[in-house]
């Protein structure tokens, strides 16, 4: 066996320069806007043949397998940031928190604990700190930031039954969550991980889970409901719930108060959008994503408790290694959620927030919130299309009049072949829609009437 040299991986040689010329001038192009793909995936065979022997004993090299990634890899992936990415919740990160982030990449930060990274996390808590108050949470709310919403619902919804119990006793019984059948499947997913119940509230005309409703179905159940888990920014409508009636009956019942605002939360930055969420302020739990509306690179989502302490009596991990981490009065990251090794995920967004301040984030989501407007103007105008919901937030959902379902999948797939749009149909009481989610600034009103153009046409 041939000798290797065990600091290889560890050594900026000749090779290692080249791989880092070769990767600035590939991220001077993507934030630059170049290589932005839409394309239908290839399919699974072809990969596995174009991708055949890339692992080995003596490996490619760092330039062949920089070629494999640009010439591959990427090239089958979805440039999610996109003008005309129009599906699910978009991604459109500031060309500076990007940047930053392969800084944080190469800083050797380790996020767990105020002993090892201070500074990381009094920045990260500066963040934290403004989201809370943007939500208009009491002083001292704060939290640490996770992988996505997802991880951030099981989390909130973990702390919100550890404090049911903790007050209430453990009685035997599964305890329930009430939700409304709009609500994310994350939180459904979060239920069954956690083996809770989730009891479905009917909602209003609009999809929102209402105090009244709400108030009706608690008090028909004999479950032993320990919290509500609330929406501001349902993703498939782009509507939020009512927010401050849920917080009334919360209140009135002693029940834990989680709101998801994943996608909606960063509207909170607008006067525009601000009086939607009225009571989002009494929230116990609270995720906003900046990864989503807020222009942070992946992955970002900030979970954010009235009482940390109430987190940190759920999630503390006690080891004897450990021990010097929980020698100061500070919060440790790792004590907030089920995690403990972690990057600093969430300093990206505060160096995009200290670089550029506020006002431009929240010229950024009004530029989303605007074109939706214009966008469904244009729907309103169009004979052949129908709004299905008055949009809220960013989203736009309608109908073409006379398509079926085999309709609206394959306009959509045509217009993936085409490279022009990645746009996906919805569905919402039982009725197959058009679905537009408007997040990137640099998506145009001509973007969006070439789309509604095109629908003219059947596709077939």
């Amino acid at each position: 066996m041939t000798a290797v040299d065990p600091l290889k991986l560890h050594t900026f040689d000749l090779e290692a320069e080249g791989l880092y010329e070769r990767i600035s001038e590939y991220v001077h192009r993507r934030t630059h806007h170049d290589r932005e793909r839409l394309g239908p995936p290839e399919s699974a065979t072809n990969l596995h043949e174009a991708l055949a022997g890339a692992i080995s004993a003596g490996g490619l090299g760092s330039i062949r397998a920089f070629q494999l990634f640009t010439g591959v890899v990427d090239l089958e992936c979805q440039a999610a940031d996109h003008p005309q990415f129009l599906a699910f919740v978009p991604y459109a990160p500031a060309v500076s928190a990007v940047l930053f982030d392969m800084a944080l990449s190469t800083s050797g930060v380790f996020g767990t604990s105020w002993f090892e990274a201070a500074g990381a996390i009094a920045a990260e808590n500066q963040a934290l700190a403004w989201l809370a108050d943007l939500a208009g949470m009491a002083a001292g709310s704060g939290g640490t930031f996770v992988s996505g919403g997802t991880v951030a619902n099981v989390n909130g919804l973990a702390v919100a039954r550890h404090a049911w119990r903790a007050t209430n006793g453990d009685s035997g019984r599964r305890v329930a969550f009430a939700a409304s059948a709009e609500v994310h499947s994350s939180v459904r997913t979060a239920a069954q991980v956690l083996e809770v119940d989730l009891i479905d509230v009917p909602v209003d005309e609009r999809g929102r889970l209402t105090g009244g409703a709400l108030s009706r179905v608690l008090a028909s159940t004999d479950a032993e409901v320990c919290g509500v888990a609330a929406t501001a920014g349902i993703t498939n409508l782009g509507v939020v719930d009512d927010l401050a009636g849920i917080a009334r009956v919360c209140r009135d019942r002693n029940l834990w108060y989680h709101v998801d605002a994943a996608y909606g939360g960063a509207a909170l930055v607008s006067p525009m959008t601000r009086h939607l969420f009225a009571g989002i302020e009494h929230a116990d739990s609270l995720v906003i994503d900046p990864h989503k509306w807020l222009f942070t690179p992946l992955d970002c989502s900030a979970l954010i408790y009235k009482d940390p302490e109430l987190a940190r009596a759920t999630f503390t991990q006690v080891a004897a290694y450990l021990d010097i981490m929980h020698e100061t009065a500070q919060m440790n990251p790792s004590d907030l959620a089920v995690h403990l090794s972690r990057r600093s995920r969430g300093l990206p967004f505060w160096f995009m927030l200290v670089a550029h301040g506020t006002e431009v984030l929240r010229a950024a989501v009004e530029a989303g919130l605007l074109l939706t407007r214009e966008a469904a103007d244009i729907v309103r105008h169009t004979p052949y299309l129908e709004l299905a919901i008055e949009p809220e937030l960013s989203v736009v959902v309608f109908r073409r009049c006379g398509w079926s379902t085999h309709h609206y999948k394959a306009w959509c797939a045509q217009k993936l072949e085409e490279g022009i749009a990645l746009v996906l149909p919805t569905t919402w009481n039982g009725e197959t829609l058009m679905r537009f989610c408007f997040l990137n600034p640099r998506t145009t009103v001509a973007n969006v009437q070439a789309l509604i153009d095109s629908m003219a046409i059947d596709p077939g």
